[in-house]
């Protein structure tokens, strides 16, 4: 199952899951649909639970758990490397960058002021932000690689605005039933709420895949192309049952939101890389049984260096999002409490599972285009 098919087949099946499941779930347990369903979406509906020593101890032993034997790895691969891995020579870095920098800087500093004559446009500064980003982290491949996303595939990377809405709104369903963040500093009407929030929400697999890029370039990501092997003779069996009991997270986190909320962020990440092993397609895990770790620690990454540019920039901003989340709101570090930060982690590897989707669409004669950039 290849191409278009394998793509619209994964996508139905992951929309009917993402939209039904939650929504069952809470009509199940007697809970009015209606609350979960209004536009923009109100939050206050969902009873979080108080700060838990225990349980910010149980999540941050196993957030390190996890963590600290992967950054010992890179680290110690890092120092054992003799030259780093790109062969090409250094490139200037291009004038479109630095244009990127120019926009950034100027977006900046009308993103965190009040100026009056700027009023109109203040709620509005989200997206010039996160285009100079996008610019910039290109700028900085093309200048150690001599490639980039944006100028190497311009047709993906256009595709990749589009979908990035989509892909994030599903995010934002999924929200109404944990009401983990909210956004305030402006009122907008349900029409304004849907177009600039698409607007805004376009920018966020184009930066995250364009930081993996840079990341894939740099000589400690790529030292965990020789980590180990995690094969599994039954993958799918394996598979059936994960997608199975992904279903029940579903259709459970609106019910007990305070104990499920961890799993808005990794249940559609085990859903589609479920279904790809299902049909027999290669997914970001593949290589990571093969021993090559470096495509899914760079996605990671990526995703966690945009998270902190996201959290920086939103903190003086007009439009601004802040969070509720259970049993672990403490240490701040901007809005997101520190083990918040462990979310985009996950997030990561979601953002590639669903452009590898993408890149399906692009086989020739049954080649996948996706191994060159996203699995490598």
């Amino acid at each position: 199952m290849f191409g278009i098919k394998s793509f619209v087949f994964q996508i139905f099946v992951l929309a009917c899951m993402l939209l039904s499941l939650p929504l069952l779930g809470v009509i199940a347990a007697g809970h009015p649909a209606v609350v979960y369903l209004q536009f923009p979406p109100r939050t206050g509906t969902v009873l979080h639970a108080p700060f838990s020593w225990a349980a910010f101890g149980g999540f941050t032993v196993f957030i390190l758990a996890v963590v600290v034997p992967l950054t010992v790895y890179g680290v110690h691969a890092c120092r054992k490397a003799s030259r780093p891995v790109d062969t090409l020579p250094a490139h200037q870095f291009p004038w479109w960058g630095w244009t990127g920098v120019g926009i950034g800087i100027l977006a900046w500093i009308l993103a965190w002021t009040r100026f009056g004559w700027f009023a109109a446009f203040q709620p509005h500064t989200f997206t010039p932000l996160w285009l100079s980003y996008i610019i910039v982290i290109n700028a900085l491949c093309r200048q150690r690689t001599g490639r980039c996303l944006m100028t190497d595939r311009p047709g993906f990377f256009l595709l990749l605005f589009p979908a990035s809405s989509v892909f994030w709104w599903f995010f934002e369903y999924l929200n109404r039933f944990v009401q983990n963040w909210h956004y305030t500093g402006v009122v907008f009407s349900g029409r304004e709420y849907f177009w600039y929030a698409t607007l805004c929400f376009s920018t966020v697999l184009p930066a995250v895949l364009s930081t993996r890029q840079w990341l894939l370039s740099s000589r400690w990501i790529r030292g965990y192309a020789g980590f180990f092997h995690i094969g599994c003779s039954h993958a799918r069996f394996l598979a059936a049952v994960v997608l199975f009991f992904s279903a029940a997270a579903l259709a459970g986190i609106g019910v007990w939101p305070n104990l499920l909320f961890p799993l808005v962020w990794i249940c559609p990440l085990l859903i589609i890389v479920c279904l790809q092993t299902l049909i027999g397609q290669h997914h970001v895990f593949s290589t990571m049984a093969e021993g090559d770790w470096s495509g899914a620690v760079a996605a990671a990454v990526a995703a966690l260096v945009c998270g902190l540019f996201w959290e920086m920039w939103n903190y003086f901003s007009l439009a601004k999002w802040q969070y509720s989340i259970p049993l672990v709101y403490r240490f701040k570090v901007f809005e997101m409490p520190l083990l918040g930060y462990a979310g985009y982690l996950p997030f990561g590897l979601a953002c590639v599972v669903v452009a590898g989707m993408l890149e399906n669409l692009f086989k020739r004669d049954g080649k996948n285009t996706a191994g060159r950039f996203l699995f490598l």
